[in-house]
């Protein structure tokens, strides 16, 4: 083997083993892992600019799917081609995966334990501190005008006020029809260029082609394929908005999805996961539970993963015309936007409980933005926080 494959190798598990320490820590939803992905790969490894992780986000909210593992999936892409993205996606996916078919399988022997409850609120709460300061690192890099400031104080003020499931995605639309109209000057650093995607026009192909080829499928593991692809196929505005598309393609009673749905939300990783639960729920008597578990999971990621390879070529191509350097910039404080409405709610309004809760965010906010520590020691204290606090 040549020293070149080799290092390609080297990157390719670097990328697996980063991600799958993520997938056990990284509490709190979407824009949760947003801040933790920001915290790791951008600002410590400096595995990409601001820029172009503003641009990823950007695309996760536009193309359906599961936003933050389409971020990661385009991370281990940048990082190691095909094999790292999908390394990326596999490590970030497999703990909550293998969480969620030991609950199906075992039930909820842990809930109630005062240890737990503890420890999985003071992980919220360091999700609190990791968003804020990814809020505050992006704010200095796509809010250096007035004009750019107040895109993105009205993006947040828009998600939060409004009442429909679809703000996010509008949030994006206006704001880059804003940037098209007023041309404002977009800065080199607000365009910079993402890597070119081999084959971008085959991966929204076969996208595609399964999404029409699963209304076909109707019974069986293919059929469940089928029903959860669909699904993810429609997810716009990231893991919240799943339970819904899972409720309308996916035959389970109400009873797993809002069980699977809770169970998404107290473990780490993304909350596509619930794809876990309940294709492990549905195996039939005799079938294999992680089988059903794993088809349930590769399709609601797929369709969404295979849309951000495809959208990324496109998004490269249109990079030289000024008019979309100029949404670029808009589309960038716009994100910002919605990351502040996140924090707000559902992250803070679910983690804030009282005024300790303040008091701990506070000064790890603190010590996370003067000190730097590793995200991992980070994770340590708070655990033991919550411990502490359960005594």
């Amino acid at each position: 083997m040549t020293g070149k494959n080799l290092s390609y190798l080297k990157r390719v598990s670097e990328v697996f083993l980063s991600f799958f320490m993520l997938g056990f820590t990284s509490f709190g939803g979407p824009a949760a892992h947003l801040g933790y992905f920001n915290q790791t790969f951008i600002k410590r490894k400096q595995w990409a600019s601001e820029a172009q992780y503003a641009q990823w986000i950007a695309l996760s909210q536009i193309v359906p799917g599961p936003g933050s593992s389409q971020v990661g999936f385009a991370l281990g892409y940048h990082r190691a081609g095909l094999l790292g993205a999908i390394a990326a996606f596999v490590a970030f996916t497999l703990p909550s995966f293998v969480v969620m078919v030991l609950l199906a399988q075992f039930g909820h022997h842990w809930q109630g334990h005062v240890w737990f409850d503890s420890v999985v609120h003071a992980l919220k709460l360091l999700a609190v501190v990791v968003v804020a300061d990814a809020c505050v690192s992006m704010w200095r890099s796509f809010c250096q005008s007035k004009t750019m400031a107040g895109v993105t104080v009205a993006s947040a003020a828009f998600v939060i006020l409004s009442p429909f499931g679809f703000a996010s995605l509008a949030v994006l639309l206006m704001s880059v029809c804003f940037g098209v109209i007023t041309r404002h000057s977009a800065g080199p650093t607000v365009t910079e260029p993402l890597p070119k995607v081999r084959f971008a026009w085959f991966f929204l192909g076969v996208a595609l082609v399964i999404f029409v080829v699963s209304f076909l499928l109707s019974s069986g593991i293919t059929g469940l394929f089928a029903d959860f692809y669909r699904a993810g196929a429609l997810v716009f505005g990231g893991g919240h908005v799943v339970l819904p598309m899972l409720a309308t393609f996916v035959p389970a009673s109400e009873s797993d999805l809002l069980l699977g749905y809770a169970a998404a939300q107290a473990v780490p990783g993304p909350m596509f996961t619930m794809a876990s639960f309940l294709g492990a729920s549905a195996t039939p008597a005799g079938a294999n539970a992680w089988l059903w578990a794993g088809m349930a999971t590769l399709a609601v990621f797929s369709s969404g993963l295979l849309l951000m390879l495809s959208a990324q070529g496109a998004w490269q191509r249109l990079s030289c015309h000024v008019l979309f350097r100029s949404a670029v910039a808009s589309l960038n404080a716009a994100v910002v936007g919605i990351l502040l409405a996140a924090l707000y709610h559902p992250i803070g309004t679910s983690s804030l409980l009282s005024v300790w809760d303040v008091v701990i965010v506070g000064l790890g906010f603190i010590w996370l933005v003067y000190k730097r520590p590793s995200i991992f020691v980070l994770i340590l204290v708070f655990v033991l926080v919550g411990l502490a606090r359960s005594l």
